[in-house]
C-alpha cells in the first residue's frame, strides 16, 4: 500500500452450488385444498342421495301400476298379485267379455206339413228338432228382424216336377216399412219338364224331383220381415227337404 492514503478492500462472495431449498407452500395452497375436498364430498352425497330419492318413486310408480291393473288388490305386492290373479281376474275377464259381445242374431226354420199358404208364401217350423231362432222372431211363415246389421241368408226348396212342363219361381222376399210391398232379395226362374222315365217296377210314382237353393248377404233393418216366395212350385213335404236360415255376420 501507499503511504499516506487509505487501502481499498476488494469483497469476494461465493455461491455454494450444492446448498439444498426446502419450498414451503403458502396458506393459500392448503386453504383451497381443504376446500376442494369438503366440495368432493359434498357432490359424492348429493348424488347418492338422488339415487335414492329415483328409487323411491320408481317403487311408489311400480305399485300405483300394479294396483290399477288389479282393482281387487288393495295392498300391492308381489304376493297380492298372484293371489289376487287366481281368484278374481280370470272369471271377471270371461264374464265382461261375454257382456260386451253378445251372442249375433241367428236362425233356422225347417219345412212344415203344410209347405204353401194361399199367398204362395212358404210356411216353415220354428220350434223343436234343429229349428231354433235367437234374437230373431217368426210369424206366419216370415222371419222378423230383431237388430240391424249385414245377415247371410239362403232358402233350399226341394220341388216336384211331376206336372207338365211349367214355369217355376223361387224366391227370397224382405218386407219392409220403407216401401209399400215386397222386395225380391234373390230369384230363381226356370222353366221345368216332367223327365220321361223308363217304364218298369222299380220307376218312381208320379214323382220328379228338383232341388233349388238361394243364399246371399244383405243389409236388414229393424223390423224387416223376410220370407220365401213359391209359385208353380209343388213342394215335397218335409223337415229336411225344405229350409230357410239366416245370421248375421256383422256387426
Amino acid at each position: 500500500m501507499a503511504e499516506g492514503g487509505a487501502g481499498t478492500s476488494t469483497q469476494v462472495f461465493v455461491v455454494d452450488s450444492q446448498a439444498t431449498y426446502v419450498s414451503v407452500p403458502s396458506e393459500k395452497k392448503k386453504r383451497w385444498a381443504r376446500v376442494s375436498q369438503k366440495l368432493l364430498l359434498l357432490l359424492v352425497g348429493l348424488a347418492l342421495l338422488g339415487l335414492v330419492v329415483e328409487g323411491y318413486f320408481i317403487l311408489s310408480l311400480y305399485k300405483k301400476t300394479e294396483n290399477l291393473s288389479n282393482p281387487n288388490n288393495q295392498q300391492g305386492g308381489l304376493t297380492m298379485t298372484r293371489v289376487g290373479y287366481k281368484e278374481s281376474n280370470e272369471i271377471p275377464i270371461v264374464q265382461q267379455h261375454q257382456e260386451q259381445t253378445p251372442q249375433r242374431p241367428f236362425a233356422h226354420l225347417m219345412g212344415s206339413d203344410r209347405p204353401v199358404d194361399e199367398n204362395n208364401v212358404v210356411q216353415w217350423v220354428n220350434e223343436g228338432g234343429e229349428a231354433i231362432t235367437h234374437n230373431m222372431s217368426y210369424d206366419k211363415g216370415r222371419l222378423i228382424v230383431e237388430k240391424e246389421g249385414y245377415y247371410y241368408l239362403y232358402s233350399k226348396v226341394q220341388l216336384n216336377a211331376a206336372d207338365d212342363c211349367q214355369l217355376i219361381q223361387h224366391k227370397v222376399m224382405k218386407n219392409t216399412s220403407a216401401y209399400g210391398q215386397a222386395i225380391e232379395l234373390m230369384k230363381s226362374k226356370s222353366f221345368r219338364c216332367k223327365t220321361q222315365k223308363p217304364s218298369g217296377p222299380r220307376a218312381s210314382g208320379g214323382e220328379d224331383l228338383w232341388n233349388s237353393f238361394l243364399a246371399g248377404i244383405f243389409h236388414l233393418q229393424s223390423g224387416d220381415k223376410i220370407f220365401v216366395s213359391l209359385e208353380n212350385i209343388r213342394v215335397r213335404p218335409g223337415l229336411a227337404y225344405n229350409f230357410m236360415g239366416a245370421f248375421m255376420i256383422f256387426p
